[in-house]
């Protein structure tokens, strides 16, 4: 989620662009084309990673709306705006859910504001998740911190390289949300060389580092939660839709049980 002076700049590789890009997506431009190519290369996966982390996303505030009966939403890090969007997949099930969008990349919140609803129910925040206190604030304003919130990190805390520091930025978020709210997480795995080259073409071609943690690490940022089932899996094994492909790329959704120390 850091943001540069380079973040508006055509010639320069953006990572929500790529993101775009990879997702079939058309806010890109010709220099996250060819990162995203780059990586593509030694990676193929990474285009269906892109995609099937919407449908990841799409099953699981679908599960939250519709089975837990949750109707807000906090999304941290959200990236540009493509389609099935967290607001329009949970309004879908609950015309009255809400849902707070936060990221701080100026291109992001350009392309938010333009192209998403404006409504009270739909609110853009602008922010950083390394100050999860400063979300808080805004978020408080929006969602009512008495009843369940879906907490979520979707493939975005890998620009973060120290793990108890993202350990930190979860639980300071789940620690401020009541008994009954959810967190949703997913992040790239170091899974098979193929990515871990994939990470390293994507640094060479102009792309910000990305951190790829083991299956491991990202299921101790579920400590002291309940996991809902089938539990850490890989996106396309979480709930399935359709086929079930392997991807290094892993997600849960854990909900709080008890309130944080």
């Amino acid at each position: 989620m850091a943001s540069t002076d380079d973040d508006l700049r055509a010639e320069v590789p953006h990572a929500a662009r790529i993101w775009n890009y990879w997702m079939g997506g058309k806010d890109n431009f010709a220099a996250d084309r060819a990162a995203g190519d780059a990586v593509a290369q030694v990676y193929p996966e990474i285009v269906l990673m892109a995609r099937q982390s919407r449908r990841f996303l799409v099953r699981v505030v679908r599960y939250l709306a519709a089975d837990a009966g949750v109707r807000q939403f906090l999304d941290i890090g959200t990236g540009l705006p493509t389609m099935q969007n967290t607001h329009q997949v949970a309004q879908a099930v609950a015309a009255d859910s809400r849902v707070v969008y936060v990221d701080n990349d100026p291109l992001v919140l350009v392309h938010a504001r333009a192209l998403m609803s404006k409504s009270d129910s739909t609110v853009h925040v602008d922010a950083d998740y390394h100050e999860p206190e400063r979300i808080l604030d805004a978020a408080r304003k929006v969602l009512d911190f008495e009843q369940p919130i879906g907490v979520m990190f979707m493939g975005v805390l890998g620009y973060e390289p120290d793990l108890q520091v993202v350990a930190s930025i979860v639980n300071r978020v789940m620690a401020a949300v009541p008994v009954g709210s959810y967190l949703v997480l997913w992040d790239g795995t170091n899974t098979t060389p193929a990515v871990v080259e994939g990470a390293e073409r994507l640094v060479q071609g102009g792309g910000m580092p990305y951190i790829l943690r083991s299956p491991d690490e990202i299921g101790g940022l579920f400590s002291g939660l309940e996991l809902v089932e089938p539990g850490l899996v890989q996106l396309t094994g979480w709930r399935p839709d359709g086929e079930v492909e392997w991807l290094d790329a892993y997600g849960a959704v854990g909900r709080k049980v008890a309130r944080s120390s």
